[in-house]
């Protein structure tokens, strides 16, 4: 029945068996964190490359030396395998986002945040736990209700603390209200997490954060700035587009530009992880959104996009991690080496 929703952003974290990721003793620019999240093989911790940081004006986002990326590399390396080092470097030298699990996320806030302030740059976290999650497809789950949700985003509020982060806030949540994916009785509760979400966030003296809004190819701006609203887009710093979708960035930003001149004009970042080569026409539209073939990662992370209200370009879906278990993927959020390999071998 889903399927027939052939321009969803379909966002597919992994559900279970994620780390847990918090601080490990750090010096330098070489930090690394323990723990990071994402299963696979991607070799062994010690082994990891320093990964450096982009230069802070181009780029002010952290990124993590011991991702899954940076610890394919190291394995390639070891194994002696130069040329698949040299693709997945494309991708761990770039800052993605960090996806907070369910499970202590103010430990899990903390390291994060301190990593990045320890490198001068700022954390960008993307926060995935709402109820009623996915409307029950591979990445359902969440909170088990408004309470707890609220209990979750205090922990992720503290451990943000008076740090710079940047918060993609709950992909999806707000889309499949519009679209009829989530169930009716779920959407009075879900209107109010979304603005008290904000609200908490905002706290934060050194904290943005950005609604999610799906993307061009799923719902019309028509459709969405009355949602946007009600969900508290104005206390907001502006909204999320394209999250792990494949939309080019010229649509994605002419779609945005629509959207935001109906709600003030509000900025918006755009994910560009994996948009290289623009969505998959091939195959069975339903499912284009899952691990589609000859994709390639879009242009690097970076705040410097020459317009105005588009504030960053981001990689908020982390390449390489697979969306679910279609054309032979692993479950979804699993590292997928071979997925990789192809997204950076497809960059021009």
């Amino acid at each position: 029945m889903y399927g027939s929703y052939t321009g969803r952003s379909r966002t597919r974290r992994r559900l279970t068996g994620l780390r847990t990721t918090g601080t490990a003793a750090a010096l330098g620019a070489a930090l690394l964190l323990a723990g990071c999240s994402g299963d696979g093989d991607g070799g062994d911790k010690k082994s990891a490359p320093t990964v450096e940081q982009q230069p802070k004006d181009k780029d002010p986002y952290w990124v993590n030396p011991d991702g899954n990326a940076a610890r394919q590399v190291a394995a390639y390396t070891e194994d002696g395998d130069d040329e698949k080092a040299a693709l997945i470097r494309k991708i761990a030298q770039q800052p993605v986002g960090e996806w907070v699990t369910p499970d202590n996320p103010e430990s899990q806030v903390r390291g994060i945040t301190e990593a990045a302030a320890a490198a001068d740059r700022d954390a960008l976290l993307v926060l995935y736990n709402v109820p009623h999650r996915d409307c029950g497809q591979f990445s359902k789950g969440g909170a088990a209700d408004g309470n707890a949700y609220r209990a979750w985003l205090d922990g992720v509020a503290e451990g943000i603390g008076d740090r710079r982060a940047t918060v993609i806030l709950e992909p999806d949540a707000l889309l499949h209200l519009v679209d009829g994916c989530t169930p009716q009785e779920f959407h009075e509760e879900r209107y109010d997490l979304l603005k008290g979400a904000i609200q908490r966030l905002k706290q934060q003296p050194a904290t943005k954060v950005y609604l999610d809004a799906g993307n061009a190819g799923w719902q019309s701006p028509d459709a969405l700035f009355q949602p946007l609203q009600r969900a508290g887009i104005a206390e907001a710093d502006g909204f999320s587009l394209n999250v792990s979708n494949f939309q080019t960035t010229a649509v994605s930003t002419e779609f945005g530009k629509k959207l935001s001149e109906k709600i003030g004009n509000k900025p918006f970042v755009i994910d560009t992880s994996r948009n290289g080569n623009g969505p998959y026409t091939g195959g069975d539209p339903a499912e284009s959104w899952c691990n589609p073939p000859g994709r390639a990662l879009g242009e690097v992370p970076t705040t410097q996009t020459g317009d105005a209200l588009v504030d960053a370009y981001l990689w908020i879906k982390r390449p390489g991690e697979s969306d679910g278990d279609c054309k032979g993927g692993p479950k979804a959020g699993d590292w997928w080496p071979e997925y990789a390999l192809g997204l950076a071998g497809a960059t021009k």
